[in-house]
């Protein structure tokens, strides 16, 4: 059994009562590693070691080509060791090797290049006056950061937080969520590697409510949390927060909507649809789960939609062929079965789907559920779609925008004006046209209504994880 440690002020270290966890594999359902199991001494012991490194050490005072250089090479190390990243991921959240070799980890180390040089790139305003002051803003870190990782894309949203973060001077304790600890645990090990200092980078595992995650919430040494994860742990976190006034920026739940349009190129509109649908076995944010599709291709849509959806090959997420692996937990899996039943898809058609064995939901596709049916209006993090059909243009729209949700959408159509005009319509964050899931880092990422609070990314990044202070400057001698 692997042994998965606390990484806090630049140790390895087991919790103080020596408690652990167990890291089960969804594909085998076994336990393959044992976790520190921390609670609220070790996250307390690590923010200390994190306001330490900000207070006294070198990290913050660091030039901007300083720290790019040790988060360059950090970045060099992850895709020295991307086997090892890659299969942590695969064997804590079943996601399939192919795609966590060739996406997750390259963007996880493009995240640390990324921001380390837009942070050394970033323009600062100048406000010369002619009355004789000359006015000039500084970006200062914010001081210790607590980032609070989902699940369903372990290494590559916690670099998301970590990376900015450490780029604009920060310390940071990281809390990876308790079902996939080990990418954490090694990109902890990694940074020490590429020589960033005792303490900047500090990693607690545990759990949330009256464990290690709630005891970084409440920490009034704590000036910043980043959290990405379900809209009812957003509002915990917030009510926590609001007791010390510290900021926070929540990217939370979603329940993506996806219009195909009757003069969209159906083949590029069934690929982007499986890929937004089943992708990660469904358990993405940003998932395209409530698809609706006009009236006249509807039928031919829903026809090599299902196809192709059937045609996903299911097994062993360390297969290189396989492109669905289990779902991450058993509870999770019950979850999303539950969704499958006649009451909750308002007793509509389902194509496919169902359960395999293992922890494997195949591809479930629900035609047309009545609009209050929980399928079409709760997340469900799961490979399951709803398809519905729209008559008018007007019509799509006010289906899309008919949910609290409003981190994603996608549109299809080759109608160039219709496209400017429906994107500028919908309550989104992100709107994809004829693709998804293509991001440039320099724009905001962040979603409307239930879906969080802020912008993160490029300059929403620096706004987030800074305190800008004006100085002003008398320059007249007379």
């Amino acid at each position: 059994m692997k042994s998965i440690r606390h990484v806090i002020g630049g140790v390895e270290t087991d919790s103080a009562d020596g408690g652990t966890f167990e890291d089960v594999d969804p594909y085998t359902q076994e336990a393959y590693a044992t976790v520190a199991l921390g609670g609220a001494r070790e996250a307390d012991e690590a923010v200390k070691a994190a306001r330490k490194a900000f207070d006294d050490g070198p990290w913050p005072r660091m030039s901007f080509e300083e720290r790019g250089k040790l988060l360059h090479r950090l970045a060099d190390l992850m895709d020295e060791h991307t086997d090892e990243l890659a299969l942590a991921d695969t064997r804590d959240m079943g996601k399939p090797i192919t795609a966590a070799k060739s996406k997750d980890v390259p963007r996880s180390a493009l995240n640390f290049r990324f921001f380390a040089d837009h942070a050394r790139l970033s323009e600062s305003q100048h406000l010369p006056s002619a009355t004789g002051h000359h006015t000039y803003v500084q970006h200062a870190p914010a001081g210790v950061v607590a980032a609070i990782a989902p699940w369903n894309y372990p290494l590559m949203l916690e670099t998301w937080k970590v990376a900015p973060a450490l780029a604009w001077g920060n310390t940071v304790v990281l809390k990876p969520a308790e079902d996939t600890p080990h990418s954490a645990y090694l990109l902890a090990k990694l940074a020490l590697e590429a020589g960033i200092p005792d303490g900047v980078f500090n990693v607690v595992h545990g759990f949330g409510p009256g464990s290690a995650g709630e005891a970084l919430t409440v920490n009034p040494a704590v000036d910043r949390i980043t959290f990405t994860g379900e809209s009812g742990t957003g509002k915990a976190i917030a009510r926590a927060a609001s007791a010390n006034l510290t900021p926070v920026s929540f990217e939370l739940g979603g329940k993506g909507c996806n219009l195909v349009f009757d003069d969209a190129d159906l083949d590029s509109a069934v690929q982007w649809a499986v890929e937004a649908a089943f992708g990660n076995a469904g358990q993405v944010c940003l998932a395209g789960s409530r698809l609706y599709v006009q009236q006249g291709v509807h039928d031919e849509f829903v026809e090599r939609f299902a196809q192709a959806a059937t045609a996903l090959r299911l097994g062993d997420p360390k297969d290189p062929a396989t492109r669905m692996g289990p779902l991450a937990s058993e509870e999770h899996y019950r979850k999303v079965t539950g969704y499958l039943d006649g009451e909750a898809t308002g007793h509509a058609k389902v194509l496919g789907g169902g359960a395999a064995p293992g922890w494997f939901v195949r591809p479930a596709i629900v035609l047309d559920p009545p609009a209050h049916s929980p399928v079409l209006r709760e997340e469900i993090f799961g490979p399951v779609v709803t398809v519905t059909p729209f008559a008018t243009e007007d019509e799509a729209v006010k289906l899309a925008n008919d949910t609290p949700y409003g981190l994603s959408a996608m549109l299809f159509t080759e109608n160039l004006h219709r496209a400017h005009r429906v994107a500028g319509s919908l309550n989104s964050g992100n709107v994809w046209v004829n693709c998804f899931f293509v991001r440039d880092l320099r724009a905001p990422f962040g979603g409307f209504g239930a879906s969080g609070i802020g912008r993160e990314g490029g300059a929403h990044s620096k706004e987030f994880f800074t305190e800008a202070r004006t100085v002003t400057m008398r320059i007249a001698t007379a």
